[in-house]
């Protein structure tokens, strides 16, 4: 429990609390442990940033003056929850008060409202107009939270760390209810779409809104919800008179199924050098990545790769032990076998498998990306086509094997080029299956645990959290776009930042050519000879373009996708590309 302390004011009216409609629903109880459950703090996270966005408002400041000011803050907030006869201490065991004080290392050195116009140009952006209206509306809330991700990436441009990427949303979402909308941030479009907060409203005939919270049972905030969420908490942080008492279950009976190993702690840290910074080869959101040596009898038997999971996505251990045995039963030529697996007494979760040589996809399109450290294949020759087709071939396998050779079907969730390993023959193998998910997980394939990569997400999956196989299917056009162009899902020097926005018009236009990556070698000597592979490459870039499609029923499957690529069945004719108010869930 954390005792507030009240010697500053605080400067948020937290009176809202008990006026606005908000579904108390998922806070009435806490889990058998006593602890509060993620999806009260989630509710609670957007209903906290009502009070913040109405600071803003007010006093051109994102944060808080003081640490004092933002426990005094929470205090008066949990008064308010334990009015509503709520659970005790649900205020403390969800937030950090810390996380709401000023400071400038969140987004681009932003404090005030003057700061963000200055970084942002002192103009209108597309934030301001599509985000000024009355947001109960579902195209609106669209194009407002659409536009939400423009800024966010214009932000983390400025800004140059990836690491901001919450933060740089967090503030584009206060912004967005603060000051752009007219109708301020107590009003029930900016609850419902800009801070995703679950509302009791009116079912009426004529009510958009209420078809879509009782469609998707939050509407088009999800990963607004989420990044706020994983912006604002913490889990096992120290921080004084903060007291958490978990208990430590590591299923120590457990063993993984099929041919997995269950390693020991001491193994691994032998291997990988007590984890050495020298053996890092790969990071990412949920965890690093070490090179390793298996020694028995005193020599090394085998080259290994150790994924040593952060803050994943697993809510337990036997979350974790689940996701091990549904991947150790996964055998297929184009995915990372897994070989197994650790749990340590502390609850360190370790992932192991097979050592790829060279290294990921990622390093050899982009080997100058100065964003990109763990580079250390020295990669210098551009790629050649056979390898890109290969790849583009071998990772469209992978998928349909994920999707259709799998029963139940499994969505991977994070297609991406970090993603996407290469052996020693520079076949692709997909990788990082942490997020992976079996369709029966969601029901109805909605989950509020959005998982991802910005400019890799499908709309549906970032708006609406619904999940399907053309989530993937998405992710995968991106990719194939970024290996047949030679140029990043976002670059932000460009004023065609999307990779999708560039290269439409130039296939409605019948240029596919002059978009093509120009270190390609299109294998010819003679004009005949260079035809058909560009007909190829043409035909790849626009398999591309229709995975990434905005519409999902303008989508081919990942099936279908693999035939237009073997040229097995033609790829039709490609189609507008909607605007961004439209209704992609089609």
């Amino acid at each position: 429990m954390y005792y507030f302390n009240s010697n500053d004011k605080c400067p948020i009216d937290l009176n809202y609390v008990l006026t606005i409609p908000w579904d108390t629903s998922s806070c009435e109880n806490n889990d058998k442990n006593n602890n509060v459950t993620t999806n009260c703090c989630q509710t609670l996270t957007s209903l906290y940033g009502v009070g913040v966005a109405q600071h803003l408002k007010t006093t051109s400041l994102f944060r808080l003056k003081s640490l004092q000011a933002s426990i005094s803050c929470l205090s008066n907030f949990q008064t308010k929850l334990d009015r509503l006869n709520l659970p005790p201490n649900l205020a403390s065991q969800c937030f950090d008060p810390q996380n709401f004080v000023n400071t400038t290392n969140v987004c681009a050195n932003i404090q005030t409202k003057q700061d963000w116009l200055t970084v942002l140009g002192n103009g209108p952006t597309s934030l301001d107009s599509d985000c000024s209206q009355d947001l109960s509306d579902l195209s609106a809330c669209d194009a407002c939270v659409l536009s939400g991700f423009r800024v966010q990436s214009q932000l983390l441009g400025f800004d140059g760390n990836d690491s901001h990427s919450k933060g740089c949303f967090y503030y584009t979402i206060l912004y967005a209810a603060g000051v752009v909308n007219e109708h301020g941030p107590f009003s029930n479009g900016a609850l419902s779409c800009i801070f995703g907060l679950p509302l009791n409203l009116p079912k009426t005939s004529g009510s958009k809104w209420a078809l879509v919270f009782s469609l998707f049972g939050g509407g088009s905030a999800f990963l607004v919800v989420t990044c706020l969420v994983g912006f604002w908490l913490t889990r096992g942080r120290e921080i004084p008179n903060w007291e958490f008492d978990f208990e430590d279950d590591l299923l120590l009976n457990w063993r993984p199924k099929a041919d997995s190993i269950w390693y020991k702690v001491r193994e691994l840290e032998r291997a990988t050098n007590r984890f050495s910074d020298k053996n890092l080869i790969g990071q990412g959101q949920f965890g690093a990545v070490y090179k390793g040596k298996l020694v028995k009898d005193g020599e090394a038997t085998n080259i290994i790769a150790v994924k040593k999971l952060m803050d994943s996505d697993f809510q337990g251990d036997s979350d974790f032990c689940r996701e091990v045995e549904i991947i150790s039963t996964l055998k297929h030529k184009n995915l990372v076998p897994l070989r197994g697996c650790c749990v340590s007494g502390q609850g360190q979760k370790y992932l192991v498998y097979d050592y790829m040589p060279n290294g990921n996809l990622n390093d050899h399109l982009f080997p100058l990306d100065k964003k990109s450290p763990f580079n250390k294949n020295n990669v210098s020759k551009p790629m050649s086509w056979p390898q890109r087709k290969n790849i583009i071939l071998d990772v469209a396998n992978a998928l349909a094997y994920l999707h259709h050779g799998v029963n139940p079907p499994i969505y991977h969730r994070d297609i991406k080029p970090t993603n996407i390993l290469l052996d020693a023959r520079m076949r692709a193998r997909v990788a990082d299956f942490g997020l992976a998910r079996q369709a029966g997980d969601c029901g109805s394939h909605l989950t509020t645990r959005i998982g991802g990569t910005h400019g890799y997400l499908a709309p549906e999956y970032a708006l609406y959290g619904q999940l399907t196989e053309k989530s993937d299917v998405y992710s995968f056009g991106i990719v194939v776009l970024e290996i047949m162009c030679g140029r990043k899902a976002l670059d932000f020097s460009s004023s065609e930042f999307l990779i999708t926005d560039w290269v439409w018009p130039a296939v409605k236009g019948g240029g596919v050519e002059r978009v093509l990556d120009p270190r390609l070698d299109s294998g010819g000597g003679g004009e005949s000879s260079r035809r058909y592979p560009l007909m190829v490459m043409e035909r790849f870039v626009r398999v591309g373009v229709l995975c990434a499609h905005l519409m999902v029923s303008l989508r081919p499957t990942i099936s279908d996708a693999l035939k237009m690529l073997e040229g097995d069945i033609d790829v039709p004719d490609i189609p507008d590309r909607p605007l961004y108010g439209s209704a992609i869930r089609t």
